[in-house]
């Protein structure tokens, strides 16, 4: 039996085991995409080779990769005037590009504006920070909400905004904390958003903004990618200090194959896109979305036993944060849910307590089945 065959049968003997998986990321995929993965994992498209044994510069990946462009540019309706790049290093790298890319060229004199709600829009903000203590530009935090612990958005009245800012940073979802920004920040400069954990979960103009970026890992695919949408106007203006790699104009001009790219990420997110537009688009998935949380919210609202601190118009509909009324039970808690086949509820370490990321991937039923269980853990405890 060879090695072709031998896989085929292992993969029609083994049952799928598919649990309620609520991880913050590396988060839950499509089942339907894994499947997919699986049958073209040794053979793809009768090629031989596994997609990922590919050269990325050859005209069957080229065709793979623009394909899961398109796919994108569909679902979020993104114009012409932008360029959709496909990098790696995750999200956390573009706190690095952003400001070496939009706020170098104006000789030190450049000026950026950030909005803290959560712990990575504070990263993000450190980051830019170390680029404006070399001479790089000014770094201005317009408001912070730590003094809430990141449980609400500072209202607009309180901003310090900068006149002339070359751009205006905000995180739109804090996963860790479970804040949501669900409207853009009326402001005069281009908006650059870390729409990391929420991306793909409902519709965005996205002509409201100079740049998107997001890390893969929550509703696009698997890790080791990153998706920048960009404005062409911005870019161009990258500071003469910043790595060729991290420039946006160099990515662009090479259609995001300056190196070589995250090919089996960039495959799996075009299969992700494809499952997306196959669910209905972006309004189809906002609708379960919507349900998911609302659902998971009521549940935890209507218990004495369960408690979300988050302000009611800012909580998140991809990653809700709750703690239990006794937190001598949270490790029973989350040993229960666990025998029960509910995966990955432990809160952040910057939190404690529990949380529930409820990305596309994760089914209405998955957390009706978390919802029925915090139900009954609640009423044994009474």
């Amino acid at each position: 039996m060879n090695q072709a065959t031998a896989a085929t049968n292992l993969k029609q003997e083994t049952p799928v085991n598919r649990l309620h998986n609520f991880c913050a990321g590396p988060a839950s995929l499509p089942t339907e995409v894994l499947l997919k993965a699986q049958a073209e994992m040794l053979d793809w498209e009768g090629k031989g080779v596994s997609i990922m044994e590919m050269s990325h510069r050859s005209s069957d990946y080229v065709k793979v990769a623009q394909e899961a462009e398109q796919s994108l540019r569909r679902l979020m309706q993104i114009p012409d005037n932008y360029k959709v790049l496909f990098l790696q290093g995750g999200a956390t790298l573009q706190f690095s590009a952003i400001p070496l890319n939009l706020l170098g060229n104006q000789d030190g004199k450049g000026k950026a504006d950030y909005l803290t709600t959560g712990a990575w829009s504070g990263k993000a903000i450190k980051e830019a920070k170390r680029y404006a203590q070399l001479g790089l530009g000014e770094v201005n935090e317009v408001a912070s909400s730590k003094d809430s612990n990141f449980t609400t958005v500072p209202e607009q009245s309180e901003w310090q905004l900068t006149e002339g800012a070359e751009y205006f940073h905000y995180c739109a979802n804090e996963t860790i904390h479970g804040v949501q920004i669900f409207q853009p920040p009326q402001v005069d400069a281009p908006l650059v958003a870390d729409m990391s954990s929420c991306i793909l979960s409902e519709p965005i103009d996205v002509s409201k903004f100079g740049l998107i970026y997001a890390g893969a890992q929550k509703n696009i695919g698997p890790a080791g990618l990153v998706i920048v949408i960009i404005r062409e106007d911005l870019i161009g203006k990258a500071s003469e200090w910043c790595p060729a790699l991290l420039d946006y104009a160099n990515q662009a001009n090479k259609d995001s194959m300056l190196n070589t790219p995250a090919t089996y990420s960039w495959y799996l997110a075009g299969l992700v896109f494809e499952w997306l537009e196959q669910q209905g688009g972006l309004e189809a998935i906002a609708k379960i979305n919507r349900q998911k949380a609302e659902l998971l919210y009521k549940t935890i609202d209507d218990s004495e036993f369960y408690i979300n601190n988050v302000d009611s118009q800012y909580r998140s509909i991809m990653n809700v944060p709750f703690t239990l009324k006794d937190s001598s039970l949270d490790a029973q808690f989350l040993a229960e849910a666990e025998q029960a086949g509910l995966l990955n509820l432990k809160g952040h370490r910057d939190v404690g307590g529990m949380r529930a990321s409820i990305y596309n991937a994760v089914s209405l039923e998955s957390v009706q089945a978390l919802c029925d269980f915090m139900i009954e853990f609640a009423n044994k405890q009474a």
